[in-house]
């Protein structure tokens, strides 16, 4: 099977940097001959602290979106945190992504499927691979016409990650594209003062992993300044790096 590739920022942080990192992906694309889907949130629901930044919300995130798709022919991948977004967001998105934390939420589930786009689960960090037949029946049942699932970690005690590459396998008996989350897997989640810390360093070993374990997808939060990101810096790839990476997984 042909591997999937995720790539783009954790949130909307302005259209500059949407631009900086399309213009990458369709570079990489060209010379790799690979199809990088772009990722980015219009709102992060689930940050740590009241005071961290969001992103640009439903309406002027979903504009910003299409106009990359638009300019760039990007597919887009976004994800969805309340049931009421996902018709919107279907309207312009390829991919619509469940968040880990909201992979049971049977509504949130039913009305992405509703859309006929392609439903991105992220396993939740409390569940096993095998657990996640449960939300693929629901998205299925609802008439879900192609679901994915990612592998992101398990909690390790406290603002701490742990994966189990073994749920690659067990989830590719659920479904035929099981896709590793090369970035958030290496999360220190609410373990930075308020803030999620991580370690990117350990992102390429992460994907290499997860390589020799099947995956069929990769995805990488990037940025070209990941210290100064206004939302999961510590663990996302400095952009540069992704080419090279990519060139090594496919």
């Amino acid at each position: 099977m042909e591997k999937v590739f995720i790539a783009g920022p954790c949130v909307i942080e302005s259209k500059e940097l949407l631009d900086i990192v399309a213009e990458k992906l369709v570079s990489i694309n060209s010379k790799n001959g690979v199809d990088i889907i772009f990722k980015a949130s219009f709102d992060k629901a689930n940050r740590t602290s009241i005071s961290s930044f969001r992103g640009p919300g439903l309406e002027r995130g979903l504009q910003m979106l299409a106009d990359i798709k638009s300019r760039y022919g990007l597919r887009i991948l976004t994800d969805i945190h309340e049931s009421h977004q996902a018709q919107a967001a279907g309207e312009v998105c390829d991919v619509l992504q469940i968040p880990a934390f909201l992979c049971r939420q049977t509504d949130l589930l039913v009305n992405a499927a509703k859309t006929g786009k392609t439903i991105n689960i992220k396993k939740a960090q409390f569940l096993s691979g095998k657990d996640m037949r449960y939300p693929v029946e629901k998205a299925q049942d609802a008439g879900a016409k192609e679901v994915w699932l990612t592998e992101r970690g398990n909690s390790f005690g406290y603002n701490n990650l742990v994966v189990d590459f073994r749920n690659i396998p067990d989830m590719l008996d659920i479904v035929p594209r099981v896709i590793m989350d090369c970035t958030h897997s290496v999360q220190r989640p609410g373990g930075d003062g308020g803030k999620t810390g991580g370690d990117r360093r350990f992102v390429p070993a992460m994907a290499l992993a997860a390589k020799a374990f099947g995956a069929t997808g990769f995805f990488f939060e990037v940025h070209p300044d990941p210290d100064r990101a206004l939302s999961d810096g510590p663990n996302m790839l400095q952009l540069d790096q992704l080419e090279q990476l990519i060139e090594k997984l496919k």
